[in-house]
């Protein structure tokens, strides 16, 4: 008896990264460029085109500009891939953001004129009635590039075999984020972390949980980040470096409690407004300290395709 139609479904997990390391070569593993967007899944088929980020939110009407991004494939089938912008031939993060937060269909409209997103696939899931997710990835790397013509907004991720080290020292050069290795034979375990897949970078970054804020001696604002870890929130850092007047405004406006409330073992800041655990935020850094706190962290931006109690410790 054939299983349940994952087209059908449209409820794909994406899987997930479990490890980052420096770059190292190796023949059984491929390499390919990390880029700086929002993950995303694809659904194609003749009768249009259909985008669901990693919280299985519906999120086409977003991204006009990649709604016939079905007229490129041959056949019924699910990406996995990331959706990013160029601008001035790099990846612009922040303006990543501010569109997937949009929600107003003319400023949307007008974002996609002046700064299109483009999608970029990596894997294919399903092809034609037939999952593929217990493919070997190179076997699913030929699918997709057999099932899918690239067009200005829609591409394939290019990637070389056996040869981290060079790929990570190129995208270096390029100010790019780094590279993702991952084995040649692994299998696509939905919504796992796996270290068949591995992430190269030389600055890590993390999700938090944006827990409150508090005004310091220049007036420059801190935003307070904790995680979950083992079902209880945990302070984390703080951050101050990133951020943007439009995200402080939608966390100053949130609902404050009492810091007792969630955050009993947080730091006591002079002055601090205290929010409910809801929304998340991108922080880059360093390396974590010896004391578990983040060295020269960069506020990235808030982002709404994962839920608070998906940041744990050590999560991407």
């Amino acid at each position: 008896m054939a299983g349940p139609d994952l087209f059908e479904q449209k409820s794909i997990a994406p899987m997930l990264i479990a490890e980052n390391r420096p770059a190292f070569d190796d023949p059984d593993w491929i390499y390919e460029l990390k880029l700086d967007g929002i993950r995303c899944v694809a659904y194609l088929d003749q009768t249009g085109t259909v985008l669901r980020n990693k919280r299985n939110k519906d999120v086409t009407a977003i991204y006009p500009e990649l709604g016939v991004s079905h007229k490129q494939s041959k056949g019924r089938c699910i990406l996995d891939g990331e959706v990013f912008i160029l601008n001035n031939g790099k990846n612009d993060f922040f303006e990543m953001q501010r569109r997937a937060l949009m929600s107003n269909a003319f400023k949307i409209g007008l974002a996609a004129e002046k700064l299109p997103v483009s999608f970029v696939a990596f894997d294919i899931l399903y092809l034609d009635g037939r999952s593929l997710v217990e493919q070997p990835l190179l076997e699913r790397k030929s699918l997709l590039e057999k099932t899918i013509s690239e067009n200005e907004r829609l591409a394939i991720s290019r990637f070389i075999e056996g040869q981290g080290v060079a790929l990570y020292e190129a995208a270096e050069t390029q100010g790019l984020e780094g590279i993702v290795a991952k084995k040649k034979d692994s299998l696509y375990f939905q919504g796992k972390r796996t270290k068949d897949w591995i992430k190269c970078k030389a600055l890590l970054d993390d999700d938090f949980i944006v827990c409150g804020y508090y005004f310091k001696a220049d007036n420059l604002v801190s935003i307070v980040l904790g995680q979950y870890e083992n079902g209880t929130m945990a302070y984390q850092s703080h951050v101050v470096m990133g951020i943007s007047k439009d995200d402080f405004k939608r966390i100053s406006s949130q609902p404050t409690v009492q810091k007792a409330q969630y955050y009993g073992g947080f730091p006591n800041f002079d002055g601090a407004k205290w929010t409910a655990p809801s929304l998340v935020c991108k922080v880059q850094f360093m390396e974590r300290t010896p004391g578990g706190g983040l060295r020269q962290p960069v506020f990235r931006g808030l982002r709404d395709d994962k839920q608070p109690e998906d940041c744990t410790h050590s999560s991407k």
